[in-house]
């Protein structure tokens, strides 16, 4: 370790020893080990975070994990990212209520390609620095450990009922599907991947969310078993929404950070709809604004919600962390044309203007059953706009429903060829926040 860098490091002391502080105050930590606040202000700590690779791609469900390793890294710490090629395979139990499908070795190296690629753009992996970010995939170590070697160097260490007593084990084991020898198996595995670390990247702390703590625990119970060493662990709340729906969902399902799968519009807009309470808790986690320019901007909220002041700065500054400064004035452009086409009539809309509408769902629908006549309920049930005819009837006779901009008042209306827009669109919007465009051909 160079003499500058340790310098730098002593002086930036008082931002170490803040770490957890402003972590608890932005609402970033739920259980921590004791012992481990006082590790972070002596040393450089290595430290790691897991991240499931079920998709070539990772969702906002993902963003707490990724922002608390930079923050570690910022803090002075060295972050390791652990993909889990290897526990991928087996499937966590935690959190779940029955067994996952396993994916192909194939569709796994896919997904962990993709996930690698993701992590490298928010952490700093230059080489030359102390304190460098790295990348680490469990299947690394895993491929070359045989069966009777793991029960023999790991498995004796930690007993059945040391398992058994963890909240994620005892739920499914109490349930209906019951757990799996697999995925029973995959709290070891996880602990496992502590142990390797420690004794070969000297890493003293692994990170996560709370459904993990039995997981988590169980690396270092291992570490202090099998080699008499001492290791920590803290975890960060689960996101939940004031409303009771799941964090990172929509209509159109998660909120990835690939932009092929959800555009930066998309992925600004789910932020600036935000509710006011989770807007209010959400800017201190998903932003790195500091308590003296959050506040302030949380009592002028206060005094004119109506302008939306958290929901459009919170916006802002996790579109720009997560895909750039030009994707979100590529963005902030769409929505404000979006918000203006909006007050334009449907018939007034070129073929042009519809084909560019942001933020809607587009669908494929039989221009033959429009041109036949086809009543709203069956319209809107056949298109999936609405789950079943019933949902349909009650989002009709409660306002729910526009089509072509035009509130629907009664389950009676009918569509037909006259409904078409340019002979082939039809505009429908269920709620304030569901648009789509019906393609009929």
């Amino acid at each position: 370790m160079s003499y500058s860098f340790c310098l730098n490091f002593a002086q930036n002391q008082n931002i170490t020893m803040k770490l957890i502080e402003e972590l608890r105050w932005r609402g970033m930590i739920q259980d921590i080990m004791p012992g481990t606040e006082e590790l972070l202000e002596k040393e450089m700590v290595t430290g790691y975070i897991g991240f499931d690779p079920t998709a070539d791609s990772l969702h906002i469900g993902s963003l707490v994990p990724i922002l608390l390793l930079v923050h570690f890294q910022k803090a002075g710490h060295k972050p390791i990212a652990l993909v889990g090629g290897a526990t991928g395979m087996i499937g966590d139990p935690s959190g779940k209520s029955q067994e996952r499908n396993l994916l192909s070795e194939e569709a796994l190296q896919k997904n962990v390609a993709g996930v690698k690629a993701q992590l490298e753009k928010f952490l700093d992996f230059n080489a030359a620095l102390p304190n460098a970010a790295e990348m680490s995939n469990n299947y690394d170590w895993f491929k070359n450990i045989s069966f009777i070697d793991f029960l023999r160097d790991a498995g004796k260490h930690i007993t059945v009922n040391y398992m058994m007593a963890k909240d994620s084990v005892k739920k499914r084991i109490e349930g209906e599907t019951g757990i799996s020898y697999t995925e029973f198996a995959y709290q070891m595995m996880q602990g496992y991947d502590f142990y390797w670390l420690y004794t070969h990247k000297n890493c003293k702390l692994q990170m996560g969310g709370s459904d993990q703590w039995g997981n988590m625990t169980t690396g270092s119970e291992l570490i202090r078993r099998k080699c008499g060493g001492e290791a920590f662990v803290f975890t960060n709340p689960l996101i939940t929404k004031a409303d009771g729906g799941k964090f990172g969902k929509t209509e159109g399902g998660n909120v990835w950070l690939d932009t092929s799968r959800t555009s930066p519009f998309q992925f600004y807009q789910f932020w600036l709809n935000a509710s006011d309470t989770d807007a209010e808790k959400w800017i201190k986690i998903f932003t790195f604004l500091s308590p003296d320019e959050i506040n302030p901007l949380i009592d002028e909220h206060k005094s004119t919600p109506e302008k939306r002041l958290i929901q459009k700065k919170l916006a802002e500054e996790i579109t720009k962390f997560v895909h750039g400064n030009d994707a979100l004035q590529e963005a902030l452009t769409a929505t404000e044309k979006a918000f203006t086409q909006k007050e334009i009539p449907a018939e007034e809309l070129s073929i042009e203007d519809i084909e560019a509408l942001q933020g809607v769902t587009q669908i494929s629908f039989a221009k033959g059953k429009v041109n036949a006549e086809i009543d709203i309920v069956s319209f809107l049930a056949e298109t999936s706009i609405a789950p079943s005819k019933g949902e349909a009837r009650k989002l009709v006779q409660g306002g729910g429903i526009s089509i072509n901009r035009v509130k629907v008042d009664t389950i009676d209306f009918k569509l037909n060829k006259n409904h078409l827009l340019h002979d082939k669109y039809i505009l429908a919007q269920k709620g304030k926040k569901n648009h789509f465009v019906i393609k009929c051909a």
